[in-house]
């Protein structure tokens, strides 16, 4: 079994190997070499940060080391989550919806063999990211505890050992779901899995109940506060047995860490053989019913008058000219159509229920800052984080939209449309859903922080500018770095091209808020005192915000321009 196991991953290793060759040359070395100078300044900045947060803890007397257990829970169990959800995503992408499917299948090896391979692939390519990423953290808690340097092997094998268990939990999902599903319905398994991702998150968020960091009050007395903090999750998640195996380290009781171990290990072998015994019942018969055509959720009835597979007609666009109107209406279609795409929509509702809410219940009423300045600090804040949320949805959606369109791009080559129109199509289909999304979480979160006007009118203003230069970024990094042979056009995001999307649109909100911030802060300061504002604080607030306007302008067509040349080079240099 071991040797059918390593042919069956050999392809994989080989084209590691080969990739790594090619990068040595040319533009990917730089590319490369890009991608790990960023990489390692993430890596340094994250293990700043955690020192900085855990040497502040262990300053506070009785209630410093509590707190920054508890953090290393809440990081512990937000890593298992997180682990199961990009398994099970991943699951079923390499069990069943591999192109080399079929030309594996046909060889003589039995199915739980091909399960077994593909699960190694599902475990690595969903976990080292999340562990290698995490690492500074714990080696901040190293520095900080001392419990020596055995600490770090404890710490990376309970880590394997967690994302091996969250793999052997997605697969099972993936093969179980895909029985219980119609064979026809298997793009339909995305709406559950972004069901449970939101299920997975409000249960993990809920079991560390963060808000117990901030309002001790709700507890009768302080002995009860303590014993709460001190409260462990629970004793059945594989997540809680690495977060005791590393919490033993580092108080150095080893041999209890090695229990721990021990019991995730014992978890793992356990996961491991139902895995395979289940793969080797039901595994082949899943991949048969994964290759009939795919079937929409709904079908071609009508509802209200509005046929289920959402044909709108042509006159919906009839401001526009023949080929472009053509086009648009090929992208609402194939959007509404795609199941794997408007089911997320879902997701981002309860997310935004969700982020809403935590504004709600903020206590800001304890607060030792006067109501009035927090407010209004926090709704500044707000607009950061909310851009940032705009970034990662922009990036799952708009940034994937040019490679959506897979090998037959060829028909966008040959059709008598100019790119530079087709590229800018796809951004007016998505600008007006992100800029009401924007407009909600904004508009919302300063109405439940009672705003000052001020602060409404800037909100608004900066979304209006900012939504369509971070759309624009999505679109024309999307359009210079495609890849339209990829089996899951929305794991282009976590290419080069999507890194340099994260990348720039960090740095464009970064430097708004940054411009903007001294002079919010002197006009927020002039209105509580009832103050006007002299001349050169004046001209020193209009000139930051004329260039926080020139910049946000800059980034609506740089960009989009910048792709269609690359798209072009793409698309017309094919022999």
């Amino acid at each position: 079994m071991l040797h059918t196991i390593i042919t069956l991953l050999a392809p994989r290793f080989y084209s590691i190997y080969n990739k790594g060759r090619s990068s040595s040359t040319g533009s990917n070395f730089s590319k490369y070499l890009f991608i790990i100078t960023l990489g390692s300044a993430f890596w340094i900045g994250t293990l700043y940060l955690s020192l900085r947060v855990l040497r502040y803890f262990s300053k506070i007397e009785e209630i410093g080391d509590i707190l920054a257990f508890k953090l290393l829970s809440m990081v512990i169990v937000t890593i298992f989550s997180l682990l199961v959800f990009s398994n099970i995503l991943n699951a079923l992408s390499k069990l069943y919806l591999a192109k080399d499917l079929k030309l594996v299948h046909s060889m003589p090896v039995d199915s739980y063999q091909i399960f077994f391979a593909r699960w190694i692939e599902t475990t690595l390519d969903s976990s080292w990211m999340v562990i290698l990423y995490t690492m500074p953290l714990f080696v901040a808690y190293n520095i900080i505890y001392s419990p020596g340097l055995i600490f770090y092997p404890i710490t990376i094998l309970s880590l394997i050992l967690l994302a091996v268990g969250s793999s052997g939990i997605g697969s099972m999902v993936v093969m179980v779901a895909v029985v219980v599903v119609p064979a026809s319905r298997i793009r339909t398994i995305f709406v559950f899995l972004g069901l449970s991702l939101f299920i997975l998150l409000y249960i993990a968020f809920r079991i560390v109940r963060p808000e117990r960091l901030v309002d001790p009050e709700v507890f009768s007395a302080t002995i009860f506060y303590f014993k709460a903090m001190n409260t462990p999750s629970s004793p059945f998640l594989p997540s809680t047995w690495c977060y005791d195996a590393i919490f033993a380290a580092l108080k150095g009781e080893f041999m209890v860490s090695f229990f721990h171990i021990t019991v995730a290990f014992s978890f793992v072998l356990f996961v491991g053989f139902l895995a395979l015994f289940i793969a080797d019942a039901i595994y082949f018969n899943g991949v048969s019913k994964a290759q009939t055509s795919a079937a929409r959720v709904f079908g071609g009835k009508k509802i209200w008058g509005i046929s289920k597979g959402f044909d709108f007609e042509l006159k919906s666009f009839s401001f526009l000219s023949g080929p472009v109107r053509a086009l648009a209406v090929k992208e609402v279609k194939t959007f509404l159509r795609d199941q794997t795409q408007w089911s997320q929509l879902f997701l981002i509702a309860a997310l935004i229920c969700i982020y809403i809410y935590n504004f709600k219940v903020l206590p800001l009423e304890k607060s030792p800052i006067q109501t009035i300045y927090l407010q209004n600090m926090l709704a500044f804040l707000n607009m950061g984080l909310a851009f940032f949320v705009l970034t990662a949805i922009t990036g799952r959606f708009a940034f994937p939209a040019i490679s959506m369109e897979g090998e037959a791009i060829w028909i966008i080559r040959s059709s008598p449309i100019n790119i530079g129109s087709f590229i800018w199509i796809k951004y007016f289909i998505y600008i007006i859903p992100l800029m009401l999304l924007t407009f909600i979480l904004i508009i919302s979160t300063n109405i439940l922080l009672k705003v000052l006007p001020f602060m409404m009118i800037l909100s608004c203003l900066n979304t209006i500018f900012i939504v369509p230069g971070v759309l624009s970024l999505g679109i024309g990094l999307g359009a210079a770095f495609p890849s339209f042979k990829s089996e899951n056009p929305a794991q282009t995001i976590t290419s080069y091209g999507g890194l340099l999307f994260m990348i720039f649109s960090a740095i464009f909100i970064g430097t708004l808020i940054i411009l903007q911030a001294g002079p919010v802060y002197k006009i927020m300061s002039y209105q509580f005192r009832s103050k006007p504002l002299d001349f050169y604080d004046m001209a020193w607030i209009a000139a930051s915000f004329l260039a926080a306007l020139i910049i946000s302008i800059f980034m609506i067509f740089v960009p989009m321009r910048f792709g269609e040349k690359r798209l072009k080079k793409s698309l017309f240099d094919i022999e």
